[in-house]
């Protein structure tokens, strides 16, 4: 097995590792996010007081990605990365204190820390496959970027049964200590092997820099921004809610339904540059289109929860219909970003864009829990529509076609 990686390129060698890299973080991410909500329900936490654990998470999410780009073209993608790991180790150690040691404050500290973490690795990784792709392989670069971001999605359903399992069987304090253990050779052997220079900036970087000048990222983060935003206000916290209290689901019901979609919707964002069927690489006309659809099942499926047409089953065949064209959506949208993102100091620009995602995500789970609460679950579904058609309509504008080196120097 090691004869055959030695006989890999390096950039596949890299690539590889940078993907080994993500899939242990997500996988330990996925599982720390049901652990602390199973063993803060066992606690007796009330709803409202665990949804508030994860704020901070989401909250740090938007400013780790601004400056976090500007870091990966500063300091080299390998920090950046390797800090992410350390990070994430650090929130986990911090949890493995005794249970009367873990109130709602230190929690969040430790949830804020485990946040920034995520996006520092995420952002470092997406951008480091930038580097290792000739930029006219865009065919290779978009099939890289599908198979990293679906896998990164299906581990993390994983992660939520890891959670549940090592729960049971180890415990809260023993489960983040193992993979606390786990993370730790992990970073050792990033330390040892990732290239020291992936991703660093060949001219220098000014701070101001983070907010991205090119026309075409800002159109795309500003519909990333609005498509995530419309996920999470039906996804996050009403979806769950209702599958409960609605349908009388119980917890288990709820969770292994969720991890399941969360699997099957990273299967599919692997699989997108096979689905789409194309030869050459999909362009702003494409997430136009993919936007539209979304925005049109979801206007199915709230007219069917609003006038109580067959509820469960249009919750069901509606999530999963919508997970599948979600996720070729953001697959592609994953693509775009790398693609239209400058070579020299390729992060900064990776890390503007998911400053836009995580700033829909934080808007979005605010929304899911005041909607639902005040006016229902069709009320999240309809401004879910609505979000969705502002991201259509902001995609109109993308490029059609890729654009040129010299387009991307000028940028």
């Amino acid at each position: 097995m090691f004869h055959k990686l030695s006989g890999l390129s390096r950039d596949v060698q890299q690539y590889m590792l940078v993907t080994f890299n993500y899939w242990n973080f997500t996988l330990t991410d996925g599982a720390l996010r049901m652990l602390v909500v199973l063993q803060f329900h066992q606690l007796g936490y009330s709803p409202l007081q665990i949804a508030s654990l994860f704020l901070f998470y989401e909250f740090f999410g938007v400013v780790t990605n601004l400056l976090g780009g500007w870091l990966g073209a500063h300091l080299g993608l390998n920090k950046t990365m390797n800090i992410g790991l350390a990070m994430q180790i650090t929130a986990l150690m911090m949890l493995a204190v005794p249970s009367e040691f873990l109130t709602i404050i230190w929690v969040m500290l430790a949830q804020a820390l485990s946040g920034i973490a995520k996006d520092l690795n995420k952002m470092s990784a997406k951008s480091a496959i930038k580097t290792l792709v000739p930029p006219d392989q865009q065919g290779v670069l978009y099939k890289w970027i599908a198979i990293l971001t679906g896998s990164k999605n299906a581990l993390k359903g994983c992660g939520f049964f890891l959670g549940g399992v090592l729960l049971v069987v180890i415990g809260f304090q023993g489960a983040v200590l193992a993979m606390a253990a786990v993370l730790a050779a992990v970073l050792t052997l990033s330390l040892l092997l990732l290239d020291k220079n992936i991703g660093k900036a060949k001219n220098k970087v000014k701070f101001s820099q983070i907010f991205s000048k090119s026309r075409p990222i800002n159109i795309l983060s500003a519909a990333r921004m609005f498509l995530f935003g419309a996920r999470d206000i039906w996804f996050v916290v009403a979806l769950p809610i209702y599958l409960g209290s609605v349908f009388g689901w119980d917890h288990l019901w709820v969770g292994g339904f969720l991890a399941l979609w969360v699997i099957a919707y990273g299967i599919v964002q692997s699989l997108a540059p096979k689905i789409t069927g194309k030869s050459a690489a999909p362009d702003g006309k494409s997430a136009m289109n993919l936007t539209a659809l979304l925005a049109l099942i979801t206007v199915i499926i709230a007219l069917a929860i609003q006038y109580s047409w067959f509820p469960e089953f249009s919750i069901i065949v509606g999530l999963l219909i919508f997970g599948a064209v979600f996720a070729l959506t953001s697959s592609l949208h994953s693509y775009l970003i790398v693609s239209y993102a400058r070579d020299d100091g390729v992060s900064l620009d990776v890390g503007f864009y998911y400053m836009a995602n995580a700033m829909g995500r934080l808007i979005g789970t605010i929304l899911s829990g005041w909607l639902y609460q005040s006016y229902g679950m069709a009320a999240c579904l309809w401004f879910s529509c609505a979000f969705l058609t502002a991201a259509a309509l902001i995609s109109i504008v993308l490029p059609r076609h890729q654009r040129t080196a010299a387009e991307k120097q000028g940028a």
